[in-house]
């Protein structure tokens, strides 16, 4: 599938829970809205209770286009046939089936999607599914972690670890969709994971599964998922207007390197590097142009793109925000009103 095909090999160094031929992943669902620490005297052995409650509510997504076959995971949204899962799972698919963990298979549409936080909401024709229900606040690092998905077709596989880092991102280098503001876990996840959910010891969804770093890159149970109330508001937007309003500055950007300093002649270490700006954007009538480097944004530091990522992230179209630029060796404030981002 093209999307998931471009994010599988932009990101080298992830395995985006790619299952199957060529084919998809999974998501993640909905639980007790509490978040937090959870209880103070869950252990390994309250994972089999909160098994027994969540499973029900995990479903495995299995996808076919032109470029083969593929499964993922997703989490049941609400009785009514919702299901939440990851974008790049469904991305391309010709045909989309969700398997419930009682094993029956039925044919899924897939209503909506966002490819900039990798979230998709499939429907099927089905009343009385089990909802889970997601958290509404972040964990704490060191609370009990649960992913559960269907890795590489393995149904109704259930690792467990713990939350290891909050507001973690994944390098893109500017070229696809950042992956930002990340729950980090060692909870086992494999290819299918995506999509699946990451749950904590009160039984509620925290994240939905979305990457892991391969051992190839001699990492060791690092794994990724987008946090509950990112994951809320996401879906909620879609439900309701069937798309998500990102804030967009209007650049193409890129991280600064040695290679790109010498380029434009930028005496910096760090920053992101303006490429180009896009016509009619918020960059543009604010005056931006290719080679300015962008050091902070509201006063906060601009060390990679994806701190200007996570920065967009937290605004709104029509919020204005104050960049401090690097332009010829001279440091300006230039103050951007930012628009609604462009369908691609």
């Amino acid at each position: 599938m093209p999307l998931l095909a471009v994010l599988c090999a932009a990101l080298a160094l992830l395995a985006l829970g790619c299952s199957g031929e060529e084919g998809g992943d999974e998501t993640p669902g909905p639980v007790a809205a509490q978040g937090g620490s959870g209880d103070d005297e869950a252990t390994v052995g309250h994972i089999p209770g909160i098994v027994d409650a969540v499973a029900p509510s995990i479903v495995a997504v299995l996808v076919s286009g032109p470029q083969g076959q593929g499964e993922g995971s997703g989490v049941i949204w609400s009785e009514d046939g919702v299901v939440v899962t990851n974008d790049h799972v469904v991305s391309g698919a010709e045909e989309v089936v969700v398997a419930l963990a009682s094993g029956e298979r039925l044919p899924a549409t897939v209503e909506a999607s966002d490819p900039t936080t990798d979230l998709a909401v499939l429907r099927v024709e089905r009343d009385g599914l089990p909802p889970a229900e997601f958290s509404e606040e972040l964990p704490d690092v060191g609370e009990l972690a649960v992913a559960m998905g269907n890795p590489l077709g393995f149904e109704n596989t259930v690792t467990a670890g713990i939350v290891s880092g909050l507001h973690r991102s994944i390098p893109s280098g500017g070229q696809t969709p950042a992956l930002v503001d990340l729950i980090q876990t060692d909870a086992a996840i494999s290819p299918g994971n995506s999509g699946g959910a990451l749950v904590g010891a009160d039984g509620a969804v925290m994240g939905i599964n979305v990457a892991y770093i391969p051992p190839v890159q001699r990492a060791v149970a690092i794994g990724f998922a987008i946090p509950s109330p990112t994951v809320v508001d996401v879906v909620t937007q879609l439900l309701e207007e069937g798309e998500v309003s990102h804030a967009f500055l209007g650049v193409r950007p890129a991280p600064l390197t040695p290679q790109l300093a010498e380029e434009f002649g930028i005496d910096a270490e760090a920053g992101v590097v303006v490429l180009n700006v896009v016509e009619s954007s918020g960059a543009e009538k604010a005056g931006l142009r290719p080679g300015d480097v962008l050091v902070s944004a509201d006063g906060e530091p601009l060390r990679t793109v994806e701190d200007l990522f996570e920065t967009l992230r937290d605004r709104d179209p029509g919020d204005r925000i104050e960049l401090e630029v690097l332009r010829d060796g001279e440091r300006q404030t230039i103050e951007v009103e930012l628009t609604d981002r462009p369908e691609q």
